[in-house]
């Protein structure tokens, strides 16, 4: 192994080598601690640590790095208290998580280092957007994420890199190309001879280099980061390494064929390195032994220190409340109000909401000149041009994430979903990343993600779901769906306002069918808070999106019966006391919405009516919802399946019961 020191001074040199070693040393004190059954788990990083201390010397202090679990050295490098690291892993107060995720799952904006979730691959679209915000913000700087081999063959991978490319964004992108994903060798994992071969086809540069080599590696990401500081691009990084240990320590090494640990012992990085100094006359042979010592001494006193933390008590409604970021909702004093369609509500909002939030920006298919599938920002790209209005590739996972990683960065987002179906091409940015960060290290993710829903259009069954149930059940997400143009408005507002993810849904077929009273300027409706359409005395409809339409027909239409109608508005958090005093009121009610009936979101409110409101009820609470079929497209078979259909039936079984 050759090390070029390129002008680094002696001491520098030296500094290195104590980087090096620290985490080493980490890690052969958490192997003492698994066989003693003090620890219960550890993912070792022995012999890929020169690729996290290189990467991290390189990288300035206030650049962001994403590191993934093999990556010890990242954290170490940037100088986080080994007691704190070690009360993360053991699920004390003291580490980031406050308990409520293991390992590397945390990020920390005071160390600028956004750790992994368990699902390979989704951190590198964060990286685009934490780069997005720099290069918006002419900050001049560059980001890094960590993966691994096995986690190229992600479509994460593909589209976090595609989009790094297609905008420029300056994010070197790491890849520890460590031999295995758990026990697949790289030959089953990918078919290409070297991974960093990729990047041409993205568009980039790329380059391979030895990544057990530490000055290599600090020389190479330094030279890039200084270039790409200047001149925002992605690079593609390849670092050749090996897996010295297990995937996990519980899985062993019998897969793996004897001659490979022997060659590769012999690239150790920390014992090359350190034989370079001894040789270079820069550590004397006798000091590598004394400086473990005092490094082996303040580790076993960081780790008891966190050993004897005491355990967390659990406390039911401290959980409850770290789901959400705090924000209290200032009402606004009545407007002028104008009439306007629901299309151009929701348009007035985003409008409104880019002129007092520089920092917001939209991501969608098609929504800059073109202005949307539905037009909805037409006109956008000229008053705020196309770095806050950007279209985006074809990959919703990446622009998910990204508007995710714009968000950690000081930045908002609005992502629109080209239809609400599309959305699960980015469900698991939605589901496991924006929903679980505030809970897990108290990162806010200012998101509001637009669904354009609902059917009527004879659309078929990829462009009409109703699909907020896939939602609604995930603590950390706020969910609204607006029935008219004003709440259309005064619910986007908010949710664009609010620091918390926001799913948005608005119903298609209202866009342009339907007109409103819509408050000028600034306008916002607290989430959470339904509204009563109609009072009456009979019975209550509780309902939201298009069924409140339809409870307002059937009302109209039987004006001799008194039908209390409740538009949520919100359905996570959804007005439980305001549905409790109605059916208290009334006795008698029915859950109405377009989704289909088994697990649609009236099953919920159903549940929570038997449960809190039983001793009024006159009758069962009864649920008219679509049809559990997929959505068809042809006209007759598409109203059979709504809701609407059914409505006259279910209203005079729960009236005559």
């Amino acid at each position: 192994m050759i090390f070029t020191r390129k002008g680094l001074s002696n001491d520098e040199l030296t500094a290195f080598y104590k980087r090096l070693l620290l985490p080493r040393l980490i890690e052969e004190k958490m192997l003492i601690l698994l066989r003693q059954g003090r620890i219960g788990k550890w993912f070792s990083g022995i012999g890929q640590e020169a690729i996290s201390v290189g990467c991290t010397l390189a990288m300035h202090v206030d650049e962001y790095i994403l590191p993934m679990h093999r990556n010890l050295g990242v954290f170490t490098t940037r100088g986080i208290p080994i007691s704190r690291l070690v009360a993360q892993w053991q699920g004390k107060a003291s580490g980031f998580t406050k308990g409520r995720d293991r390992s590397f799952h945390f990020g920390t904006q005071y160390y600028k280092i956004i750790g992994m979730i368990s699902h390979l691959g989704p951190q590198l679209a964060l990286a685009d957007g934490i780069a997005l915000a720099d290069k918006l913000n002419h900050r001049k700087k560059v980001t890094l994420a960590f993966t691994g081999e096995g986690a190229t063959s992600e479509g994460d991978f593909h589209e976090a890199l595609n989009v790094a490319a297609v905008w420029n964004l300056p994010v070197i992108f790491v890849i520890e190309n460590n031999g295995y994903g758990i026990s697949t060798p790289t030959n089953e994992q990918y078919a290409c001879d070297s991974l960093v071969d990729r990047a041409i086809g993205y568009g980039m540069e790329g380059r391979r280099i030895d990544g057990n080599n530490l000055l290599e590696v600090y020389h190479t990401v330094n030279e890039l980061a200084t270039s790409m500081r200047n001149d925002p691009r992605p690079v593609l990084l390849e670092c050749m390494t090996f897996r010295m240990r297990g995937h996990e320590e519980a899985s062993g090494v019998k897969y793996v064929p004897p001659h490979l640990f022997e060659e590769w012992a012999e690239k150790d990085p920390l014992a090359n390195f350190e034989q370079y100094l001894i040789d270079e006359k820069l550590l004397k042979p006798e000091w590598p032994e004394h400086i473990r010592s005092v490094f082996n001494k303040a580790i076993d006193s960081e780790v008891e220190k966190a050993f004897s933390e005491p355990d967390i008590i659990p406390d039911e409604e401290i959980e409850l409340a770290d789901m959400y970021m705090p924000y209290t909702f200032q009402p606004e004093k009545p407007r002028l109000s104008v009439k306007k369609r629901y299309i151009d509500a929701i348009s007035d909002a985003m409008r409104l909401s880019m002129r007092k939030h520089e920092n917001l920006v939209i991501m969608g298919q098609d929504i800059a000149e073109y202005g949307g599938a539905f037009k909805i920002t037409q006109g956008f790209v000229e008053e705020f041009g196309r770095e806050r209005v950007r279209n985006t590739p074809i990959c919703e996972s990446a622009i998910v994430g990204a508007a995710m990683g714009l968000s950690i960065n000081d930045g908002k987002a609005i992502v629109e979903m080209q239809f609400a179906d599309f959305v699960t091409c980015g469900f698991n940015q939605v589901i496991n990343n924006l929903a679980k960060t505030y809970y897990r290290w108290q990162q806010n993710v200012d998101v509001v993600i637009r669904m354009p829903a609902g059917a009527g259009t004879g659309a078929g069954p990829f462009h009409s779901q109703t699909n907020e149930a896939w939602f609604t059940k995930t603590p950390g997400l706020k969910v609204v769906y607006p029935a008219f143009p004003d709440d259309a408005k005064g619910l986007l507002m908010s949710a664009i306002d609010d620091p918390n993810p926001v799913i948005y849904f608005e119903h298609k077929l209202l866009y342009r069918s339907l007109n409103g009273s819509v408050p000028e300027g600034d306008y916002y409706v607290e989430i959470g808070k339904a509204k009563i359409l109609e009072e009456g005395n009979d019975a209550t409809i509780v309902t939201y999106g298009l069924g409140a339409h339809w409870a307002l027909e059937y009302a109209a239409k039987h004006r001799d019966q008194s039908i209390e109608i409740i538009d949520l508005r919100s359905l996570q958090p959804w007005d439980k006391e305001a549905v409790e005093a109605s059916v208290k009121k009334t006795g008698r009610v029915l859950i109405l919405h377009e989704d289909t009936l088994t697990s649609g979101f009236g099953g919920e409110i159903a549940a929570h009516i038997a449960e809190h409101c039983f001793g009024y009820l006159d009758a069962p609470v009864i649920r008219c919802a679509s049809m559990d079929t997929a959505i068809p497209m042809n006209r007759g078979l598409e109203d059979q399946f709504l809701a609407k259909s059914k409505l006259e039936e279910k209203m005079a079984a729960l009236l005559n019961y």
